[in-house]
C-alpha cells in the first residue's frame, strides 16, 4: 500500500490536472462577513427606542461584534449583550409598571403629588434623590451574567469622572457597578464610588460614544436618543423639563460636535417627543414613535450587507 502522503499527492495531481475546475479556494474567494460596531447613546425613558433598532439586528439574523452604551444605552445594551433579544428586554421593561421604577415615573408627572411613604429610595445624603439599587436588583433577576467575561457579546460601557471629567470606559469586572455607574444622573442617581473616582453618568463627557469603535469594524452603527423639545408645549415648561431638559441640550451639542469631526457609518435619530426623563410607562408610545428610524435602519443595514456579499 502506498505511503499516505503520496497517496495524497496523487489525488491532488489527479484533481489539479484531470479536472481544472477542481481548484481549492483562496482567502480572496472567501466571502469576508462584515464587522459591526454598536454605539447606543443616552437618553433616559427615550432610549427605550434602543429596543426598536435591537429588534432589527433579531429580524436580520446578526448580532453587533460589540456593543459600546452609554447610561440607558449601557443598560439595554447590557442586557442584549447579555444574550436576552428584543421582544424579552421589551417585556422586562414593560414589567416596571409597579415596581421600584413606578415613584420616580410619578415624579415625573406635571401634578405630582408624592408623600414621603414614596420616596422609599431617598437617598440625598449621598447626592441624589434615589439609590438605584433597586432597579439593578430588578435586572439582576433577569440574566445570569454578572461579569464583563460572562457576556455573549463583547460590551463597553461609559461613564465620567467626576473629579476630572474624564470619560471612563469600563469593559472588565463587574458589570452592574458599570451600569449604575453610567446611568448615574446628577443629582437623581447616587454616584459611584471606584478608587479615587466618583462615577457619574456617561452622558455628561460622552452621550454617544460611537467614537469608541472608529476604525475597528466595518460598519459603525450610532443609535442617537438624546431627544427632543416640542416648540407647540413652550406653555407647559416646569422645573422638572427645564432641569432634565437643558442635559438634554448638553448632551445634543456634544453629539453635533463629535459628528463634526467623525461620522459613523449608520446614524440614526429616531423622532422621539414629549417622552420625560423617565416616563418609562410609556414603552409603547415611544416603540411607536421609533418605528419609522426603526426601518430606516433595516434599510441602510441590510443594503450595505448586500453591497459586501
Amino acid at each position: 500500500m502506498l505511503p499516505m502522503k503520496r497517496l495524497l499527492a496523487g489525488l491532488l495531481l489527479v484533481c489539479f490536472v484531470a479536472t481544472p475546475a477542481c481548484v481549492l479556494p483562496n482567502a480572496s474567494s472567501v466571502e469576508k462577513r462584515l464587522t459591526i460596531g454598536l454605539a447606543l447613546g443616552s437618553g433616559g425613558a427615550g432610549g427605550l427606542a434602543h429596543i426598536g433598532m435591537l429588534q432589527v439586528f433579531d429580524e436580520l439574523n446578526i448580532k453587533p461584534d460589540r456593543i459600546v452604551g452609554t447610561s440607558i444605552g449601557a443598560v439595554i445594551g447590557g442586557l442584549y449583550a447579555a444574550g436576552l433579544d428584543a421582544a424579552v428586554i421589551r417585556d422586562i421593561f414593560e414589567q416596571f409598571g409597579g415596581s421600584e421604577l413606578d415613584v420616580l415615573t410619578k415624579l415625573m408627572e406635571p401634578t405630582s403629588a408624592l408623600d414621603l411613604g414614596d420616596l422609599v429610595d431617598l437617598d440625598i445624603s449621598n447626592g441624589a434623590l434615589f439609590d438605584s439599587n433597586g432597579f439593578l436588583k430588578f435586572l439582576l433577576k433577569k440574566i445570569s451574567a454578572r461579569t464583563f467575561k460572562e457576556l455573549a457579546i463583547p460590551l463597553e460601557v461609559i461613564s465620567t469622572d467626576y473629579w476630572t471629567g474624564k470619560t471612563v470606559v469600563l469593559d472588565s469586572g463587574d458589570l452592574f457597578t458599570a451600569i449604575q455607574a453610567s446611568m448615574a444622573v446628577p443629582g437623581l442617581f447616587t454616584p459611584v464610588v471606584q478608587n479615587d473616582r466618583l462615577l457619574i453618568d456617561g452622558g455628561t463627557s460622552n452621550p454617544l460614544p460611537f467614537d469608541q469603535l472608529t476604525g475597528k469594524f466595518d460598519i459603525i452603527i450610532a443609535i442617537d436618543v438624546s431627544g427632543s423639545r416640542d416648540p407647540a408645549s413652550r406653555d407647559q415648561v416646569g422645573w422638572s423639563d427645564l432641569l432634565f431638559n437643558t442635559f438634554e441640550i448638553m448632551q445634543q451639542s456634544i453629539i453635533a460636535e463629535k459628528r463634526q469631526q467623525k461620522q459613523p457609518h449608520i446614524y440614526i435619530k429616531p423622532d422621539i417627543r414629549n417622552i420625560r426623563l423617565l416616563h418609562f410607562n410609556r414603552i409603547d408610545e415611544i416603540l411607536e414613535q421609533a418605528k419609522p428610524a426603526a426601518s430606516e435602519l433595516k434599510e441602510r443595514l441590510a443594503a450595505r450587507l448586500k453591497e459586501a456579499s
